[in-house]
């Protein structure tokens, strides 16, 4: 079977940046932040993107390119099958993602029409629960699902590339505009102090809980650590320069999940939310964003575009995940792309059901695959390019920059021990705290 590529640079880069910029960026990185302390967080979240986020995607590029396989297969095309657990990893990860990111996508559409028809006027929080879970839930579980199939099953040029380059500047536009907006309202300054002005002290008070938290966080904005960045790279040419590329699709991910901030906390405060208690969660963009629209002129317009621009990064990502494992099966199975997009699909439906059913799966699976599993997949990645690939790893990376450079040094030795130093501690305290997580929610 002839495997996919993309037509263009551009392209690959909007698909990256499309698999990185969704709900992670517009609905996850505004709640952790507000839950975290606001700036603190923020400072230790784009100090791990600088430091880890942008070195562990050099590591996936690295690997998909060179092995021109999924996450799964590209070890034992590399000559090294024993470690294709890491690429496991990855795809477990994807799965248990994908299916809570569907359901939540699915509460955006149903806040879609909510917005156009008046459905959360009055109490939002009693809306956002009966949305939130139940067969509303479900149903909108279903048909969330069904358009990230549907484009999946088109492949790489026809569905993934072409949906990218109309969604994602999309996304930016309505960003810039909302962001504009919120700048105009009255008695923001709180939400803008509460997100730009770091407090050192919160962070030495915090460190255990905002580190993995950030690190997390990192990971999932960048789709990094489930092999995401792996499966599309596999697609790519020996000609692109694969650190000009991983620099554009960070810096344009960070950017944006900055700006999402700079929508909602503005937001936030205008409504006169208390934003030191914390975004409360998913209520930080169901909840509080929805009674902020309710008080806004022109409010349920301002709220449709937002719920659609949240819509639309929501489905660049899923698309990506689904992606990832549909790759795995076409590669090894060689199963035709649609029934194999389909199948996964109906499976990711399935494995999402409890969170559609009960809100307390919806952290239960958060935290474990985004605070551990993405972590611990970056963490097996990293050893394995730093410690058993190195060598072939820098010729890889040297290929479309003619040559090898002072970068390339720097880049393997973070690898090869800043970034495992950190994922390790990162890692240990994110299972010390689903742990207890776990006790005081189901046991």
């Amino acid at each position: 079977m002839v495997r996919d590529t993309w037509a263009t640079r551009a392209g690959f880069i909007l698909a990256a940046v499309g698999s990185a910029v969704g709900l992670g960026n517009i609905w996850r990185f505004p709640f952790l932040a507000g839950e975290s302390g606001g700036a603190v967080f923020v400072v230790v979240y784009l100090a791990l993107v600088a430091l880890i986020g942008l070195p562990v995607m050099l590591v996936e590029f690295v690997i998909g390119r060179r092995s021109e396989r999924n996450p799964v297969g590209a070890f034992r095309r590399l000559g090294h099958p024993s470690w294709k657990f890491a690429g496991a990893i990855g795809a477990v990860a994807g799965f248990i993602i994908l299916s809570y990111y569907s359901v939540v996508g699915g509460w955006v559409l149903q806040y879609i029409v909510a917005s156009f028809s008046g459905g959360y006027t009055g109490d939002t929080q009693a809306f956002f629960f009966e949305t939130a879970s139940g067969t509303n839930a479900i149903v909108y579980h279903a048909i969330f699902m069904a358009l990230v199939a549907g484009i999946v099953s088109l492949g790489v040029r026809d569905g993934l590339e072409r949906a990218a380059k109309l969604m994602v500047p999309s996304v930016i536009v309505l960003l810039v505009i909302l962001a504009v907006y919120a700048a105009t309202l009255p008695d923001t300054g709180a939400g803008y102090e509460f997100y730009l002005s770091p407090d050192v002290d919160a962070f030495a008070t915090n460190a255990i809980d905002i580190l993995p938290a950030a690190a997390g966080q990192a990971f999932f904005t960048l789709s990094l650590g489930m092999g995401v960045m792996i499966t599309y790279a596999s697609y790519l040419g020996e000609d692109r320069n694969l650190l000009n590329d991983s620099l554009i699709i960070v810096a344009i991910d960070t950017s944006i999940a900055i700006l999402a901030g700079l929508v909602t906390f503005p937001f936030l405060a205008s409504q006169g939310v208390d934003l030191e208690q914390g975004g409360g969660g998913a209520g930080a963009v169901f909840i509080s964003l929805a009674a902020a629209f309710e008080t806004m002129p022109m409010g349920h317009l301002v709220g449709g575009v937002f719920f659609i621009m949240l819509a639309v990064a929501a489905l660049t990502s899923a698309f990506s995940i689904l992606e990832m494992v549909v790759s795995f099966v076409v590669d090894t199975f060689d199963v035709a792309r649609l029934p194999a997009t389909l199948g996964l699909a109906a499976i990711i439906f399935v494995i999402g059901l409890p969170t559609a059913m009960d809100l307390n799966y919806l952290d239960a699976y958060d935290l474990f695959a985004n605070n551990i599993l993405l972590i611990a997949g970056g963490l097996v990645l990293s050893l394995f390019i730093g410690w058993v690939y190195a060598p072939d790893a820098l010729e890889e990376l040297g290929q479309g920059r003619g040559g090898n450079d002072g970068f390339d040094t720097y880049w393997i030795n973070v690898v090869r021990y800043v970034v495992p130093i950190v994922l390790l501690i990162t890692v240990a305290l994110a299972i010390q705290e689903y742990v207890e997580f776990l006790q005081g929610t189901f046991f």
